[in-house]
């Protein structure tokens, strides 16, 4: 981390700080941007986080939550444009694009602190003067550790910080199931176990925290919107924005749903596709080296990780679903080849 002595000085004296997730923020983003925001407290620094959109409820308990100012809420937005005006330092956490702050993207380009970047993700933007950018590292809850730690501070994480930061980089290595789970992502979870996170009450309040309209609507997209296409080793869902209001969906109840067409035995790709009423959005999934960041990045104007990413559309549903499978012929031999590589990896 070669800015480590940098942030050191940035923070060396009580500073005005504001930390950004990515908008619909997931528990990476959220656990970081709160983790950190409560080692930062502890250091005497006002500390505001300011999400750019809502995000799931399933996230709610963890500390500092209930401090957290919607940008997109009318409500809230005088108080964070007044917060992002004054504050001395602007740290973005797990996004490396401002594009990816929905409507923050200009108040924080324009804002004269100075800004600080912690994420994991490719497609980096040069837009901070101070960086810890790693795409190694499974996911930015790692990062605020390493960053704590080699700050000499590792005994300022109380019980409340280490539970927001396992519970992203338990989420962002699927449970500890990914191939980014490494030695390093087990050292520093135990760790953090050791100070005090209680791994059992975190697994339950993020992933055993349904409610009945979101089993019935997984029930429903597994019998009626699931399509596995063999000939591409792809499985994918179309969801459409009456889908969602007659399940009475909230923020966060598709997620994870794309994972169950990519658990399927033999599919290389899964892609689930949005209906969000002003935009299509899409999220990918992927097993071995075939890299659906590059597939978001070229057709859908995003990114993310080689095994995960996202992108969006401003077409129709329908227009973007058939964009999407008009693509599938050009890949087709990759993700043949990529489903013969795993296949050799599981031979006896």
């Amino acid at each position: 981390m070669q800015d480590i002595n940098v942030f050191k000085e940035l923070l060396r004296s009580p500073q005005k700080v504001v930390i950004v997730p990515h908008q619909n923020p997931d528990a990476d983003a959220l656990g970081s941007a709160l983790g950190l925001a409560l080692y930062l407290e502890k250091q005497q620094h006002h500390v505001q986080v300011i999400s750019p959109t809502d995000y799931p409820e399933f996230l709610h308990w963890m500390k500092g939550h209930s401090n957290v100012l919607l940008f997109c809420d009318k409500a809230q937005r005088p108080k964070a444009d007044q917060c992002i005006a004054e504050a001395d330092v602007i740290v973005c956490v797990d996004f490396c694009s401002l594009n990816r702050i929905d409507t923050m993207e200009e108040p924080i380009r324009q804002a004269t602190a100075t800004k600080v970047l912690i994420d994991h993700h490719h497609g980096r933007e040069d837009f901070a003067s101070v960086e810890f950018w790693d795409t190694e590292a499974a996911a930015t809850c790692e990062l605020v550790y390493q960053i704590i730690d080699e700050l000499g501070e590792r005994d300022k994480i109380d019980p409340d910080m280490a539970e927001c930061l396992y519970a992203g980089m338990m989420t962002d290595t699927g449970s500890f199931r990914h191939p980014n789970t490494t030695q390093h992502v087990h050292q520093v979870v135990a760790d953090l176990i050791g100070l005090g996170a209680n791994a059992a009450k975190v697994s339950k309040l993020v992933y055993d925290n349904n409610s009945v309209d979101r089993l019935r609507f997984i029930g429903y997209a597994l019998n009626q919107k699931l399509v596995v296409m063999d000939e591409y080793k792809t499985a994918y869902f179309a969801i459409t924005a009456e889908d969602l209001r007659n399940f009475k969906s909230r923020q966060g109840d598709t997620e994870g749903l794309v994972n169950y067409a990519l658990s399927i035995k033999g599919i290389t790709m899964a892609a689930i596709i949005i209906d969000r009423n002003d935009v299509v959005k899409l999220s990918f999934r992927s097993v071995g080296d075939f890299a659906v960041n590059d597939l978001a990045a070229e057709h859908f104007g995003g990114g993310g990780h080689k095994n995960a990413a996202g992108g969006v559309s401003q077409l129709s549903l329908e227009e973007t679903l058939q964009k999407f499978l008009k693509l599938l012929p050009q890949y087709k031999d990759q993700l043949h080849h990529n489903q013969l590589q795993q296949k050799a990896l599981h031979v006896p």
